[in-house]
This record gives structure tokens, C-alpha cells and sequence, in this order.
């Protein structure tokens, strides 16, 4: 069987640890794994999600309304934009994928943050397009119009156009999230320097910024903003982090309408399921919850910072709802493997090109003991 050679050189995403490799591999319970390894919400989803859930399961055997009309009012409603400048999708990654496949194509080329979420790169690839990266490991704004100003000139001698630029913001797996001002002025610098018809897909991938927001007002970035100044831009958002909704798979896209337009070619019917939608319309209509989530995150995350202050180890300052902390004079693989011999599952950033750790930030009673794990391993 011929296979297509060209995915040889796309590597497959690497999740975080699920509780059932701890309960195969070290015998542990189910009740005695901590699992802060893939950022999701350890309060859960709220209760009004879950009690629409269980009144609904008899619809399983239903196909939902297509149109995914309620849930792109209330989309509509939070953002204040239009229902039409909204696609709805099967996690915000598949955003990313319509996205990427809408404009890039073999030779253009994609520019991203050197530590960044994964699907970025793998989606570009397999768009065929050239992935180029930024030197700095936080979201620098400077760093990314440098190589772009500087393919603009390449593009003279035959370089490959940047046609997109993915901007994390706030960044996995780092955590930092530039200020909503700065990430105006970088997109009308690069609007500037090119002509309207070649002008680059910006997305906004905004996963985390309902914490952001949480922390402090002016990292956030507003859609309705977005599309009164720009027409390239595209935000993308989940229900996986805030709402709580990981298992759930909901994402949506925000741009212009012609954007969408183009984006819904590729949505095949039926993208989100009678329960996932509900879940997402649900979850909307209870703000508050993701409000004392994000009150809880932040002040949970002040333990962590306290600690790392107190061992001198070095950690980026969080915008979202993880920490990621720079290990030292140690292998962050090691210290990951340790902990998860404990039933404590963390992500170790090694695949990225950090000597780091990712934690996500869990509930005060997880904390202690996490933390007193982290004190006695570190």
C-alpha cells in the first residue's frame, strides 16, 4: 500500500498523560492520580451544564440543528459581533485546521513563536507550506515583525510569502500574554508593510483569555476590536479551559464575514453533537462560574510562585491557568517521571526545546499536596 511520503515529516501530537496509564503502569487508584498535565479545569463544568446533560441524553440518537444557531447567539452576545462572523468547530483545533487549509498551500510560508502550541506547525505541514520561527521562547511582538519585515524582503529573491501568523495569546505552554495594545500596534505595523491583497491570516488563537482577563484587564483581546479595525484577523476560542468542557470538544473562530465564508467550505455537517452544543450553550449562560474559576486559579497560582521564590527556581509570569517553571542542575523528565510515580501528572516541556514544567493549576486540596511533593523533589 502506497502511504502519502509527504506526512514523514509531520510528527503527531503528544497529549498529556490520561489517568489510565497511571493505573496500568503504577497500580494506582483512580481517586489517588492528580491530573494537571493538559491545563483543563479542575472545578469541572458548571452545575447548569450538567444538569442540561442529564435532562438530554435521550437525544443522542438525534443529529443536532446544523445551523448551531443558539450557541452562535450567544456567541454573538458575549463578543459582541454578529452571529455571522462566527464558525462553530469540533474544538478550537479544528479552527486552526480550517484556517490553516483556507490559505496556506506549497510555497507560502507560516510564521510562529519558537515555543508554541503544537498544532500550529503540524497543521501548516500538512498544508505544505514552510514553517518559520521566531528566536525568543515568550510572545514578542519585535520578534515576529523582524522575520516577517524580513521575508517581505527575501520574498524579492524568491522567498517563499508569509501568507499566516499564528500568535498564542496567552501562550501555551509558556503562559505569557503581551499587552491587548501591543498586538494591535504589531498587526497595523504588518498591515502596513503589505499591500491589502497579500496582506497574512493573523489568528488570535485566545484559548486562555478568559484568564487573562481575570488577571488583568488590558492583556485582553476584544473580537469586536479586531473586526472594526482589521480585515485578516481571525480569534479563535474553546470551552475546554474556562467552561470546562475538555471532553466536550467545542471551539468557534470570530472574523470577518468573507473569513468564515471561506472557512465553512471545509466544515463537514454535524461538526458538534446534540450534547456538545447544548453543553456550550449552557455554559455560556453561567459567566459567573468562569469568573470564580479564574479568581480560584490565580489565587492558587500565588503558592506556587511563593515556592519557586523560596527555591530559586525561575518561572514565567501566567496570564492562564497553568505555571510553568525553568528546572535547574536537574532533568525536568526525571522530576516529571517522579511525580507521576506519586499519581501527580504534569507536562514536561522537553518536546518543546524547555527544561521546564507545566502545571496546571488545580484545586487548593490538590495544591497541598502537590506542593509538598514539588518541595520535597525540587
Amino acid at each position: 500500500m502506497n502511504f502519502n511520503s509527504e506526512l514523514q515529516d509531520v510528527p503527531p501530537y503528544e497529549p498529556g498523560k490520561p489517568l489510565e496509564l497511571l493505573i496500568r503502569e503504577y497500580g494506582l487508584r483512580p481517586e489517588e492520580i492528580i491530573k494537571l498535565g493538559s491545563n483543563e479545569n479542575p472545578y469541572g463544568a458548571s452545575p447548569l451544564v450538567m444538569e442540561a446533560i442529564a435532562e438530554e441524553l435521550h437525544r443522542v440518537s438525534q443529529y443536532p440543528d446544523d445551523s448551531y444557531a443558539d450557541l452562535k447567539q450567544g456567541l454573538a452576545r458575549k463578543y459582541g459581533v454578529i452571529p455571522e462572523n462566527i464558525i462553530p468547530a469540533c474544538g478550537s483545533d479544528q479552527v486552526l485546521e480550517f484556517a490553516a487549509r483556507t490559505v496556506l498551500r506549497p510555497g507560502t510560508a507560516v510564521l510562529l513563536n519558537r515555543a508554541t502550541f503544537a498544532m500550529y506547525r503540524i497543521y501548516s505541514q500538512l498544508c505544505g507550506a514552510q514553517v518559520m520561527v521566531t528566536d525568543t521562547i515568550e510572545h514578542r511582538m519585535d520578534a515576529f515583525y523582524e522575520l516577517y519585515a524580513r521575508n517581505a524582503e527575501q520574498q524579492k529573491t524568491g522567498a517563499a510569502p508569509i501568507r499566516m501568523i499564528f500568535l498564542c495569546v496567552p501562550c501555551n505552554p509558556i503562559g505569557d500574554c503581551p499587552p491587548a495594545t501591543e498586538v494591535f500596534a504589531f498587526i497595523r505595523r504588518i498591515n502596513a508593510l503589505t499591500s491589502q491583497a497579500e496582506t497574512p491570516m493573523i489568528l488570535v488563537d485566545a484559548a486562555y483569555m478568559d484568564f487573562a482577563r481575570v488577571r488583568d484587564t488590558q492583556r485582553e483581546i476584544k473580537p469586536a476590536e479586531l473586526l472594526a479595525e482589521f480585515s485578516n484577523v481571525l480569534y479563535t476560542g474553546t470551552f475546554s479551559k474556562s467552561y470546562g468542557l475538555g471532553g466536550m470538544r467545542v471551539g468557534y473562530g470570530i472574523g470577518p464575514e468573507e473569513m468564515i465564508g471561506w472557512m465553512y467550505r471545509l466544515r463537514s455537517p454535524f461538526n458538534l453533537t446534540n450534547l456538545t452544543y447544548l453543553a456550550a450553550v449552557k455554559a455560556l449562560q453561567d459567566e459567573s462560574f468562569v469568573q470564580k474559576c479564574g479568581e480560584s486559579n490565580f489565587s492558587e497560582m500565588r503558592r506556587y510562585e511563593e515556592l519557586f521564590q523560596k527555591l530559586d527556581y525561575d518561572y514565567f509570569d501566567s496570564y492562564t491557568n497553568f505555571i510553568t517553571v525553568k528546572i535547574h542542575n536537574r532533568s525536568a523528565r526525571e522530576i516529571c517521571d517522579n511525580l507521576l510515580r506519586k499519581g501527580i501528572i504534569v507536562r514536561d516541556l522537553t518536546s518543546y526545546g524547555l527544561e521546564a514544567l507545566r502545571i496546571t493549576i488545580g484545586r487548593p486540596e490538590q495544591n497541598d499536596r502537590v506542593l509538598a511533593e514539588l518541595s520535597a523533589i525540587l
